[in-house]
C-alpha cells in the first residue's frame, strides 16, 4: 500500500507539471489574439475618454483642455434637449419592447403548426437593414401614408415625422418593430428552463393564464429581464440610424438625440473634443442606469 501511494505520488506531480506547462504554451499561442482583442477593443475607448480632455480639431491641432468640454457640455442648452429626447425615447421604447417580446414569445412559445413560420416573421426586422425601413417608414408616416389614414379618425392624421408632438413616438413605433424580435428569441430560449409540471400543477389548481406567469413563469425569468433590460436600454440611448435617416434631428431639433449630437460635433462641425466629451457623458449615463437596473430588476432574494 505505501509502495502503491508513493508511486503514485511522483506521477501526480509529474501530470501537474504537464499541465501548466501545456497551459503556458497554450497562453503563448494565445496572447496575440489576446493583445489585437484588447488593443482594438478597449484602445479606442480608452483614447476617446482622453481625447474629451482636449480641443481637437480637422486641422490636426491639439490643446489641453482640462474639463472645459464637459463645463462647455453642462452650459450647452442643445445637449440638453438631446438628453431630454434621448431619455423620452428610452422610457417609452424599452418597457414597450419588453411588453411586445413577452407577448410574442408567450404567444410562440408551444410547438404548433406555423410556429417556425412565425417565429421567423417576427425575428425578421431585427436583421432587416433599418436604412431600408427607415426610408419605407417615411413614406408610412408622411400625410399620404396609410399610418395617417390609419390614423385620422382619432384627430391623429397627417405626418407624424413633421409635429415636434408625434415625432418621438414615430420613431418609437420604428425602434420597438426593429428589436422586440431579438428580445422574443431571448425570451423563448429561457421560457424552456420553466418546468411543466409547475405549469401543469397550477392549472389542475385553477389558476389564470396571468396567475401562472405572475407566480411560476416570471421568477424564471427575472434574469433574463434584467439581461434585456439592460441591452434594449442601452441601444435606446444610441439611437441614432433611424433618426438619421427619417428625421435628421427635426423639426425644430424634436428628435435630436445624444448620439446624433455626438455625430454632428464630430463629423460636421468637427470638433473632436466636445464629441468625446458627449460620449464620455453617455457612457456614464448608460452605465448609472445599468446599476439601477440591476438594483431593482436584477437583484435576486
Amino acid at each position: 500500500m505505501t509502495t502503491a501511494s508513493t508511486a503514485k505520488r511522483p506521477a501526480g506531480r509529474v501530470a501537474r507539471v504537464l499541465e501548466r506547462r501545456e497551459a503556458r504554451v497554450a497562453f503563448f499561442f494565445v496572447l496575440p489574439a489576446f493583445l489585437l482583442f484588447i488593443a482594438f477593443r478597449f484602445g479606442p475607448s480608452i483614447a476617446g475618454v482622453a481625447l474629451s480632455f482636449f480641443d481637437y480639431d480637422i486641422s490636426g491641432e491639439i490643446a489641453w483642455r482640462g474639463l472645459d468640454n464637459f463645463e462647455r457640455l453642462i452650459a450647452d442648452p442643445l445637449f440638453w434637449r438631446a438628453l431630454g429626447t434621448t431619455l423620452i425615447y428610452t422610457v417609452l421604447a424599452v418597457p414597450i419592447s419588453l411588453v411586445l417580446s413577452t407577448v410574442m414569445a408567450l404567444g410562440v412559445r408551444r410547438a404548433f403548426r406555423g410556429a417556425r413560420f412565425f417565429r421567423s416573421i417576427f425575428f425578421l426586422p431585427v436583421i432587416t437593414s433599418l436604412v431600408l425601413a427607415g426610408s419605407i417608414f417615411v413614406w408610412i408616416f408622411s400625410s399620404n401614408g396609410p399610418w395617417s389614414a390609419l390614423m385620422e379618425p382619432f384627430g391623429l392624421g397627417g405626418s407624424w415625422l413633421s409635429s415636434t408632438v408625434l415625432v418621438i413616438p414615430a420613431i418609437v413605433v420604428v425602434g420597438v418593430w426593429s428589436r422586440f424580435g431579438y428580445g422574443m428569441m431571448i425570451i423563448i430560449a429561457a421560457l424552456q428552463d420553466v418546468p411543466r409540471e409547475l405549469e401543469e400543477a397550477a392549472l389542475v389548481d385553477g389558476s389564470n393564464g396571468w396567475q401562472r406567469f405572475r407566480w411560476i413563469i416570471l421568477p424564471y425569468l427575472r434574469p433574463t429581464f434584467f439581461f434585456l433590460a439592460v441591452i434594449e436600454t442601452t441601444a435606446a440611448f444610441q439611437v441614432f440610424d433611424v433618426i438619421y435617416v427619417m428625421t435628421q434631428g427635426g423639426p425644430a431639433n424634436a428628435s435630436y438625440s445624444l448620439v446624433y449630437l455626438l455625430y454632428d460635433q464630430g463629423f460636421r462641425y468637427f470638433d473632436y473634443g466636445y464629441a468625446a466629451a458627449v460620449g464620455v457623458a453617455l457612457f456614464i449615463m448608460t452605465l448609472v442606469v445599468a446599476l439601477i437596473q440591476r438594483l431593482v430588476i436584477g437583484k435576486q432574494k
